[in-house]
């Protein structure tokens, strides 16, 4: 074993990929220039916490669930209202989800309010945070199928691991009862610890449809709003647009 792969090995031993990888090129081109022995190692320090970086950024990304074509580059900014243009470069730093406040967006179908979300949350994974995308109606068969087996808790724990949770189209549940507990039990129980990212088609005032219980409806908007981003989408819808311009008859 030469002296080169020895070394190799025992940098992997010591859980140092990086420097194993990059020791050898870095040593010669620190001959070369003739770096002193704290640049090579500083630079095989910087090498080794980028590489981690971009491996941790990877792993995030494949957990998160999130769409990769929902870009803020592919967003149709133009559309969104002057306000929420101006708070959307913020949200993207993820202050909000180091204070554990939550985002709420809301619009009628085909506004665009998804790709916010899931824009935001890729954002987020570059940004070093742990993100989860979910359809209403998944999370709610997740939980009530936790629930079944009597490992709700283990399953709050594990949704409890993202630092942001975004919960897509919150209006679209069946509304029995069982659902309306285990959502509501998530919100609680993320409520001023992690932050939730909610879309939804519906207002404030139809809640209840999802609740039921007017107690229940107040308490879940309650945890919800309090150390909230509230962002509302207008305009006309972008799918009617796109299947409307699909169907216009060819100009003579």
């Amino acid at each position: 074993m030469t002296d080169d792969t020895l070394l190799a090995s025992q940098l992997r031993a010591l859980k140092l990929p990086g420097f194993a990888k990059d020791f050898g090129a870095v040593a010669d081109k620190a001959e070369a220039q003739g770096w002193t022995m704290r640049q090579f190692l500083q630079h095989l320090a910087e090498n080794e916490l980028q590489d981690r970086k971009t491996k941790r950024i990877a792993r995030n990304l494949q957990a998160s669930n999130l769409p990769r074509e929902k870009t803020l580059a592919t967003l149709e900014v133009e559309r969104l209202t002057a306000p929420m243009r101006r708070q959307l470069p913020t949200l993207c730093q993820g202050g909000f989800a180091e204070r554990a406040e939550n985002v709420l967006i809301f619009g009628l179908p085909g506004r665009g309010k998804t790709h916010v979300a899931i824009a935001i949350g890729l954002e987020l994974i570059q940004a070093g945070m742990t993100v989860l995308f979910i359809e209403v109606f998944k999370l709610v068969q997740r939980l009530l199928v936790a629930k079944r087996d009597l490992k709700l808790e283990r399953e709050l724990q594990k949704l409890d691991a993202f630092d942001v949770l975004i919960i897509d189209d919150i209006g679209y549940i069946q509304q029995d009862r069982e659902e309306m507990e285990v959502l509501f039990t998530l919100l609680a129980e993320r409520y001023e610890r992690k932050s939730v990212m909610i879309t939804s088609n519906l207002v404030f005032s139809q809640w209840d449809r999802i609740f039921k219980d007017p107690l229940t409806t107040q308490g879940a908007i309650d945890r919800v709003v309090h150390h909230a981003v509230i962002l509302e989408l207008v305009g006309t819808s972008y799918r009617a647009e796109v299947a409307g311009a699909r169907t216009e008859p060819d100009a003579e």
